[in-house]
């Protein structure tokens, strides 16, 4: 049998190592990780090799040749543009006229492939992949199998919320020639998002084969790659280390000296020529590349240095990487997670601060403090997205200098000549933010209408309905004053989707950013205040029955929360006939974070205040204009789910046969009030994206996630505070009603929640382990795992952003609403065993 080792990898997330080499080619204990899958291919009785090349193809060519040092015989197939990873293979096709195996040149692993392949006969398969289980699924295509081994269903790097297993697809496959009949030349093409979802779907011979023991370890990012490394040297891997073993888990290649004061405690691999001086320390796991020196009385501790550098007498690395030919001088410091790129040099007593990635041919002077990395620019992080954007402490993880290149990062992604809109809450530390990534976007060639600090839904109809590709929106945290948040939205007003998030992510980490020529650097237009709300009010007012509203002459007490909303909503209700008791009007640059017993005190004041003057309603609306929290005519404050269903059952009474959208954890009241009005109920996942998102959807008439924001796809998919309140009011005088008579109207519902901890690297496999005890009654997967039970059901919803699951249920009352989540919170703790 033939192989084919993919080694296209560019190893964007292993910068600065791989500025200059292929990802295949970065050193697993001396040897290139490609190598090492060739020695594994070999060991099976493979030794004919397709490589596909891409990024500095040249560099694999001249190290590996024909492969007659290897004993194989090795031939190389070219992209000249990427291809995918199915594009990639189709152009070796004419030498693919059998079976054939696909690897990784780029991940480290010892499975039994003829197994494999044995397995792959039986089956008589067009494609078997091989599986496994690893603790973190979020960057691998997750896989379902049948009791036969055929897969059922699997889903392309999926969220936590769609993680159904922890099973996981290894990119080793055995295919059959007949699957190149499926896709054309020269055109990109992926096996894992393409060709295995086509083959699923039309029923084609496709299994996979989980190994019974074996290692696998995606050398994906920096952490992993030291992984990788240690568990070579602690016998985690089932593979030669290219090294005589000297005892006490030494491992020397020829040539090396360890001075006889040396103290090495292993596992640690010299390689050849290496030399240890006298009272240096070396810690493993640790590997000292060829060639390279640890002067006298250094110390070395779970580190990797590379062949021909040097490190000086005294100097200290701790969990460090040092590149190729690299010095680092004496009494020099390297903490945690710190890496040094080829050719670079840090001078006497210099220290590297954790985490620090200095880029090659640097130098850092002597007795200098690093503390952010220094590449074209600074500091590095390993993600930047959470569920509420991009989020971090004001002036530390959020700096002007980290705006101005998330800035430059996005308008990389967009074509020249593009524009964006820029808008912003009132606090003094969202305008510095927005300066900043208001400098990066024109560096990429973009152009900004700055819309000043307008309220969110503003900003997203704006957005939508004008030129604008897309927006920025800075703001503090709602709950927490030290927060900045920064949200992306695209052309629609929406929050930006994985596939986008992943492409500023990509470019922002290897800051590989569009810098345009001086006559295509972008335009800053800062544009007026009245004309964006005007055209917001233009849209509005379409779809607002007013004269029904001003024959009601409601009185309402309204809690403007400090926003951004004071004179757009004031001015709105008056133009309804509304009479209004303002709380919190003014607009302050002080923070208008609440912690949730603050908020709570609020909702206490406006429902004390709103019985005291025998108003139709309270309302607060927070400072960004996109959620609401009511309190009726009777004083009760309604919780996020009651006005969800309120607003369910109005909007049901005038739109029959209309669609309402919600989150997966709704209550089944909502059900029941769809089929009282002859409507209906789409549930969806429950971040943001996937709400606004249904909102597109034929027949939506009204979305709500549940804790107090609406969208009006009438007017636009995005959530809409101040639109909500009219159609409520407006909604309420239609129908002659109190607020107070629809909530007694609701089907009874009760509910109850728990949050679990759960460590990251258990997650996978608590959802794996629930699906699979659960699959006679898992309801449809939306998101996470829904359990029905009947009159009861319960959500297992693994969070998005923390070591978290959260469990809801719904029964037929209070106590058994709350038995029933502290009974599966038990079970989820127990899984984690």
């Amino acid at each position: 049998m033939k192989a084919v080792v993919m080694a296209g990898g560019e190893g964007s997330r292993l910068r600065p190592l791989t500025i200059r080499r292929p990802k295949p080619m970065v050193p697993i204990v001396g040897k290139p990780v490609m190598e090492h899958i060739l020695n594994l291919l070999k060991r099976h009785g493979i030794t004919e090799v397709v490589v596909t090349v891409q990024y500095l193809a040249s560099n694999i060519e001249d190290y590996f040749g024909n492969g007659s040092q290897l004993g194989m015989r090795i031939t190389y197939s070219r992209e000249d543009v990427p291809l995918g990873t199915a594009g990639s293979v189709k152009n070796a096709e004419d030498q693919l006229t059998e079976p054939f195996l696909v690897i990784s040149g780029d991940a480290l692993t010892d499975y039994d492939l003829t197994e494999l392949i044995k397995y792959h006969n039986e089956k008589k398969s067009l494609a078997t992949l091989l599986l496994a289980h690893v603790h973190n699924p979020l960057e691998y295509g997750v896989i379902i199998t049948n009791e036969d081994g055929h897969i059922t269903q699997f889903l392309e790097k999926p969220s936590w919320g769609e993680v159904f297993s922890d099973t996981i697809n290894t990119g080793i496959y055995v295919l059959d020639p007949k699957v190149f009949s499926y896709f054309e030349r020269e055109k990109q093409f992926d096996f894992s998002q393409e060709l295995f979802p086509m083959m699923l779907k039309q029923g084609d011979p496709i299994y996979g084969y989980v190994a019974p023991e074996g290692y696998w370890c995606d050398v994906g990012n920096l952490s992993e790659y030291m992984r990788a490394n240690a568990d070579m040297l602690q016998h985690n891997v089932n593979l030669d280390i290219p090294a005589k073993h000297i005892g006490n888990n030494i491992w020397c290649e020829e040539g090396a000296e360890i001075h006889e004061d040396a103290q090495l405690y292993g596992p640690v691999y010299l390689g050849r020529d290496c030399k240890v001086r006298a009272g240096a320390i070396i810690h493993g796991p640790s590997m000292i590349g060829s060639y390279s020196i640890v002067d006298e009385r250094a110390q070395v501790d779970r580190s990797i240095v590379w062949n021909n550098s040097y490190i000086g007498d005294r100097a200290e690395l701790r969990g460090a990487i040092v590149g190729s030919s690299s010095n680092i001088k004496s009494k020099a410091v390297m903490f945690e997670g710190s890496v040094i790129g080829d050719n670079s040099i840090i001078q006497d007593g210099a220290i590297i601060q954790p985490n620090v990635k200095i880029w090659p041919d640097k130098e850092i002077e002597a007795g200098a403090v690093v503390n952010t990395s220094i590449i074209w620019g600074s500091q590095g992080r390993r993600g930047l997205f959470s569920r509420y954007g991009v989020t971090g402490l004001v002036n530390v993880d959020l700096t002007p200098e980290f705006a101005t290149k998330l800035g430059a990062a996005y308008g990389g992604i967009l074509p020249k000549g593009s524009v964006v809109c820029l808008n912003r809450d009132t606090h003094r530390t969202s305008r510095m933010i927005k300066r900043g990534i208001n400098a990066g976007l024109p560096s990429a060639g973009i152009n900004v209408h700055d819309i000043n600090q307008v309220p969110v839904p503003v900003a997203r109809y704006f957005i939508r309905t004008t030129e604008a590709v897309g927006g920025v929106h800075v703001s503090m945290s709602p709950v927490d004053q030290r927060v900045v948040e920064i949200k992306i939205f695209d052309q629609n007003g929406l929050d930006i989707n994985k596939t986008t998030e992943r492409k500023i992510e990509n470019l922002y980490f290897r800051e590989d950013f569009r810098r345009v020529y001086l006559d295509e650097i972008g335009a800053i237009e800062v544009l007026s205040n009245t004309d964006v709300v005007g055209h917001y009010l233009e849209g509005f007012n379409k779809v607002v029955d007013h004269e029904v509203v001003r024959k009601r002459k409601f009185q309402l007490v309204v809690d403007y929360a400090h926003g951004s909303t004071v004179d757009m909503l004031s001015s709105i209700l008056d133009n309804l006939g509304c009479e209004v008791i303002v709380l919190n009007s003014g607009v302050e640059e002080g923070n208008p974070s609440r912690t949730p017993d603050e908020l709570n005190k609020d909702m206490q004041r406006l429902a004390t205040i709103s019985s005291a003057l025998n108003t139709d309603m309270g309302i607060r609306i927070d400072p960004s204009g996109e959620r609401i929290s009511v309190v009726d005519d009777r004083g009760r404050i309604l919780d996020g789910m009651k006005i969800l269903s309120v607003m369910t059952s109005l909007f049901l009474r005038r739109h029959r046969n209309g669609t309402v959208a919600a989150p997966v954890t709704a209550p089944s009241a909502l059900l029941h009030i769809a089929e009282r009005y002859e409507g209906n109920i789409q549930h969806t996942k429950v971040l943001p994206h996937a709400l606004m998102t249904a909102a597109g959807r034929e027949g939506v008439v009204l979305v709500g996630d549940g804790s107090g924001r609406f969208a009006f796809p009438e007017l636009h998919p995005a959530f809409d505070g101040m639109l909500a309140i009219a159609k409520l009011l407006e909604l309420l005088a239609s129908f002659n009603m109190r607020l107070s008579e629809v909530v007694d109207d609701l089907p009874a519902y009760y509910m109850s929640s728990a949050r679990v901890t759960c460590p990251w690297e258990h997650k996978g496999k608590v959802m794996r382990i629930l699906s699979e005890q659960y699959r006679e009654r898992r309801a449809k997967p939306i998101d996470g795992i829904k359990i029905d039970l009947g009159k009861e059901w319960v959500l297992v919803l693994p969070d998005a952003d923390s070591p978290f699951f959260h469990v809801f249920a719904e029964s037929v009352s209070n106590e058994q609403a709350q038995a029933l989540a502290e009974k599966y919170a038990r079970v989820v703790s127990g899984l984690q065993q």
